[in-house]
């Protein structure tokens, strides 16, 4: 087990900058995930962990040792790709044990460590089937077994999860999380799937355009966001945003939102103790499931445009303000396309971003 460090780490492909300067440490036994769109730089990172790619500036650490100028081998990590990369010749056991055998290590040493990954898997049954007579997820075991017989310092995961189907996925990444539960072993996991890293993650590193947006607990991310872009990315569906003006009058704060074509102006409630000054351009953020039905004319009028229930809870497509919102409710609605909804922001759990920097207030 060991702690990974990243420091200043810079990459650059000929004269394109992709990473600038990121600096993340990630402790013992933790299980970090680094999420963000597609380009942000989350795999490119990882590869610069693992030694597949060059760093340009900048250090990183594993355990204590800088390893910028030591080869994948001699890392002691372990890393699971997207594509499983399984050897389609070579059986289960074969391909669980391969890494082993290129080490020459002893084979009552790679049995012993085959047939623990194999019991922790649930892969036994299969160790003598060959890749195409296995299903996606249990080719995936099979990947995170060879990963697992190597008892490295370090797991990598690159999207593991990516080619699989919704069912499996969800699987899968409770079976990830109950074995690094388990085997205690420093993981840093990149995906670009927000649900995988809120579930998953002990932390949770934000990247955007080849930067940190934000790093922190699953729920520090969902309730404390530093800016819009971690808001909008963290949480489905996504937070609504508003554009407006902060107003403080008597002790009391709302925000005045122009209305858009027929829609008047709309005064949007905020906790009173938000930043801000009087007159400021300002951003209005709330998340779906803050957004409450009203009765007796209470609330902001809202137009239903779609509704679309899961079953669990409905999500309504609406437009409030001349503007498109989002509102999940946890109870059943019979609502109808056009029909006037009021909708009730939840005051406390509103979010106000500067409309010019994009930072929390």
């Amino acid at each position: 087990m060991a702690s990974v460090d990243i420091r200043g780490v810079e990459k650059q492909f000929g004269a394109t900058k992709v990473i600038h300067g990121i600096d993340i440490s990630i402790a013992d036994e933790e299980f970090v995930v680094l999420v963000g769109p597609s380009g942000c730089g989350k795999s490119t990172l990882l590869r610069m962990i693992a030694g597949l790619e060059e760093i340009t500036n900048g250090e990183i650490a594993i355990g204590g040792n800088v390893v910028n100028n030591v080869p994948p081998k001699d890392r002691d990590i372990a890393m699971v790709f997207q594509n499983y990369a399984l050897y389609p010749h070579m059986t289960v056991r074969e391909n669980m044990a391969f890494s082993l055998k290129l080490r020459k290590a002893e084979k009552s040493v790679i049995d012993d460590r085959v047939h623990k990954a194999a019991d922790i898997l649930g892969l036994k049954p299969f160790l003598d089937r060959y890749p195409r007579q296995l299903s996606g997820g249990q080719r995936q075991r099979v990947a995170m077994g060879r990963a697992i017989v190597r008892d490295p310092q370090v797991f990598l995961f690159d999207e593991p999860l990516s080619n699989l189907d919704a069912k499996l996925r969800v699987q899968m990444r409770t079976e990830i999380k109950a074995l690094h539960q388990r085997l205690r072993t420093t993981s840093v996991y990149v995906t670009h799937d927000q649900v995988e890293a809120m579930t998953m993650a002990d932390r949770i590193v934000v990247m955007h355009d080849g930067i940190v947006e934000q790093v922190g607990t699953p729920l520090d991310l969902y309730d404390h966001p530093a800016n819009t872009f971690v808001a909008g990315f963290i949480g489905s569906p996504a937070m609504n945003f508003v554009e407006g003006t902060l107003k403080r009058a008597g002790g009391r704060s709302h925000v005045q939102v122009a209305g858009v074509g027929n829609a008047g102006t709309v005064e949007l409630p905020v906790p009173d103790a938000v930043g801000g000054q009087d007159g400021q351009k300002v951003i209005y953020g709330a998340r779906p499931e803050h957004l409450d039905l009203a009765h007796d004319g209470a609330g902001v009028p809202a137009k239903v445009i779609v509704v679309e229930p899961t079953g669990a809870d409905t999500q309504v497509f609406a437009e409030m303000a001349g503007r498109q919102i989002s509102a999940v409710f946890g109870e059943r609605h019979d609502f109808k396309p056009d029909q006037i909804i009021r909708l009730q922001p939840r005051q406390a759990s509103i979010h106000l971003f500067d409309a010019a920097s994009g930072r929390h207030l």
